[in-house]
């Protein structure tokens, strides 16, 4: 049998771009497909990972775990340079179809749903997703039948015992697999520091509840447009108490588009509000669900508060929640946006002042431990992470057990055989395509930028005479 060979392309040490390759009898399965963002101000549209390590290898398929951004955003620019099927479930593929349909690109997609529990084989890889719980719907893990043995990746996730779509984390599968007999895990570790229970949706329903009850005027909430458990819950907040949703951001629309298309949303068509009649609501009659949540200047809540946004205006007793956590590195502009609607006069509620609004998606440490201990891995490799994260997660794995763990960074190449440990084997090239306007940015502009940025420019202005000289 052949041996498994693991090369991260992106999502090890580091938070965002998720792309993993699993690598058997000369076939390549990619696990997610994901774009990180670039925060230097050079103009760069999106990132994402470099897939030259790919060519000339044999593509069988891409499986997708959810349809996070940093996981799916990707996708466009690897069909353009492969042919490779897609899997995934329902609601990531709806937001995929959103993309190809973007770049031009959907007619020659080749889309499969696969639904939890449901085997598919691709290539020499047999592959069953299972349900977990996340900030997204239709989240799911994926259990890989290998030649080394059965491998868990878990994707993102969380233990919510009372998801608001019903759709329940599969303890009973994982307990399945890991009595079968798990070869290697790999783990989701983006909140290995975090101590204490994660909190459900639910939860964050009743405190939406709660403050729309009590608000006079308009209320604005500021999400992660993908949180369609949210959408949900404000959908009933705003029927319970009267209100007309307004969304407020390109991003908000396609993921209740998407939702409603694939039966996640079931909004009537009476409960949301034209933006661009906004100003014919009476203020206690609004409900307004924004983007922005992380600071950029051109979303919604950014323009909220510097009073630019073309078809809604903030007043001084309306109430702004911001139901997200800060990304780490958006701290600066998270707080430019909440001094702007202060300025507005605003009741301003945020993670910080109502710990009630908010919970992550992703396990905590605890949650992680429950993990290994249901899967009962024979190897561990952590995913999803910085450095620091993958290091942590990997001391946990061993403190429950588990002795064989490996740490991988982008572009590590380790191997997995059916006996023996997972190691390291060497090297190969994982970088980074900065993309503006769907186009990549050659690295030489990129440098030009920079300096330019760092260094200013100097224009020189010289008069010539008629023959040219000065």
């Amino acid at each position: 049998m052949s041996p498994l060979r693991l090369l991260p392309l992106g999502g090890l040490g580091e938070v965002g771009m998720n792309c993993l390759a699993l690598e058997q009898r000369g076939e390549v399965l990619l696990v997610d497909c994901g774009v990180t963002f670039d925060d230097r101000g050079l103009g760069v549209d999106v990132v994402h990972p470099d897939f030259s390590a790919l060519d000339g290898k044999r593509m069988v398929g891409l499986f997708l775990t959810h349809g996070h951004e940093d996981h799916i955003g990707g996708i466009p620019y690897l069909l353009r340079r492969f042919d490779v099927p897609v899997y995934g479930p329902r609601y990531a593929l709806g937001l995929v179809r959103e993309r190809a349909a973007e770049h031009e690109i959907l007619d020659h997609a080749r889309l499969h749903e696969v639904a939890p529990r449901e085997r598919v084989q691709v290539g020499s890889f047999a592959i069953e997703p299972v349900r977990v719980t996340h900030s997204i719907a239709d989240a799911t893990s994926l259990a890989i039948r290998t030649d080394a043995g059965l491998v868990v990746h878990t994707g993102d996730f969380k233990f919510d015992a009372a998801p608001p779509d019903g759709e329940a984390f599969d303890v009973a599968r994982f307990e399945e697999l890991g009595r079968e007999g798990v070869r290697l895990l790999l783990s989701d570790s983006t909140n290995i520091d975090a101590r204490g229970p994660t909190g459900g949706e639910q939860g964050v329903g009743d405190a939406l509840d709660a403050v729309v009850a009590g608000a006079e005027q308009a209320v604005v909430v500021g999400i992660f447009a993908s949180n369609v458990h949210r959408l949900r819950m404000l959908g009933d907040v705003a029927r319970r108490h009267g209100r007309k949703i307004l969304m407020l951001g390109r991003s908000v629309r396609t993921h209740a588009h998407v939702a409603r298309s694939t039966r996640y949303l079931d909004w009537p068509s009476d409960l949301v509000w034209p933006v661009d009649r906004a100003g014919e609501l009476p203020r206690r009659a609004v409900l307004g669900i924004a983007t922005g949540t992380q600071g950029e200047e051109t979303a919604a809540l950014g323009r909220l508060g510097r009073g630019e946004h073309p078809s809604f205006d903030l007043a001084a007793g309306d109430v702004v929640v911001l139901s997200s956590r800060v990304i780490p590195g958006n701290e600066a502009a998270v707080m430019r946006v909440m001094a702007d609607l202060l300025r507005r006069g605003v009741e301003l509620r945020t993670w910080w002042s109502d710990r009630a609004v908010h919970v992550s998606g992703h396990a905590h440490r605890d949650e992680q431990r429950r993990m290994l201990e249901l899967v009962r891995p024979r190897a561990f490799v952590p995913v999803h992470g910085t450095l620091h994260h993958l290091t942590r997660h990997a001391k946990l794995a061993r403190e429950v057990g588990v002795a064989d763990t490996c740490v991988l960074e982008n572009g590590d190449v380790a191997e997995l055989s059916g006996e023996g440990p997972v190691r390291k084997v060497g090297r190969a090239h994982a970088g980074r395509v900065h993309v503006y306007a769907a186009r990549p940015l050659p690295a030489n502009v990129l440098a030009e930028r920079a300096a330019l940025a760092a260094h200013g420019a100097a224009h020189v202005v010289v008069a010539l005479d008629a023959q040219g000289r000065l």
